[in-house]
């Protein structure tokens, strides 16, 4: 089975997927290798490229030094799928599907699309106190999740990562602007792409999936109630979309004989 790699966003880092990775082994979908993108996690001292495609090298190179060879199938969300579709329209020999989460792009949106103004206010204020971390992550908890039951919990265990890996500030912004200047390749990624957006999605507006959809002519699946941290908010429908989306491909591959 070709191996699935997981990118996580802005900031985040592997630990932030939650309970995801186990139940994407239990829903039959393999073991997925989990990659940090530069500036977090295991990779919280490295100097963040200035652009996405500079993360797109980092993130290969780990794979190979982790023994791991392509072609890979990419989930995806927010920055992390910014990288995924820079580099399946790059490389697209090592790039056998992506599933992309609340992801947004030039030139299919705009900035007021990509992030919501009304939570620029806020955004600043997390900048601004960085290092108080009980702060800023419920206020990222707030503008990212719908589900509200588990947010102690989720506070908790998030300041705990950032004390283990805290994220610079300066990685932060870095990685925020190479976000912003990333711009799509006109032509579609050639492997199979699946679309999913949450229709609460409270900082990026779903309609910047809508546009990438259409633009590559992929399919789109919209969680009616779930914020733009879809993983956290509902693992199990996201493993369900991709195992469906699994069928369909193995169908396709099939019919092709």
């Amino acid at each position: 089975m070709t191996t699935w790699v997981f990118l996580r966003g802005l900031t985040r880092e592997s630990r932030h997927w939650g309970t995801l990775p186990q139940r994407w082994e239990l829903a039959g979908l393999g073991r997925p290798v989990l990659v940090d993108l530069p500036g977090n996690g295991t990779l919280a001292a490295v100097a963040v490229p200035a652009s996405v495609a500079g993360m797109v090298s980092v993130v290969r190179q780990q794979l190979s030094d982790a023994g791991r060879q392509p072609p890979y199938r990419i989930l995806a969300m927010s920055l992390g799928a910014m990288v995924a579709a820079s580099w399946a329209q790059a490389l697209p020999e090592e790039i056998a599907a992506l599933v992309l989460v609340n992801t947004s792009m030039r030139p299919y949106s705009h900035a007021a699309q990509r992030l919501r103004p009304a939570n620029w206010p806020a955004l600043a204020g997390v900048a601004w106190r960085w290092t108080d971390r009980s702060h800023c992550e419920r206020v990222i908890h707030r503008l990212t999740c719908a589900r509200a039951d588990t947010q102690d919990a989720d506070i908790r265990s998030w300041m705990e990562i950032a004390a283990s890996a805290p994220v610079s500030r300066t990685s932060a912004l870095r990685q925020l602007l190479a976000a912003a200047r990333f711009r799509a390749d006109a032509l579609a990624p050639r492997c199979p792409t699946l679309l999913l957006s949450s229709a609460a999605d409270r900082l990026v507006n779903p309609v910047c999936s809508a546009r990438i959809a259409q633009a590559w002519a992929a399919p789109l699946l919209q969680h009616p109630w779930a914020g733009h941290d879809l993983p956290h908010d509902d693992p199990q429908w996201l493993c369900e979309a991709v195992s469906r989306m699994n069928t369909v491909t193995a169908d396709m591959a099939t019919m092709s004989r």
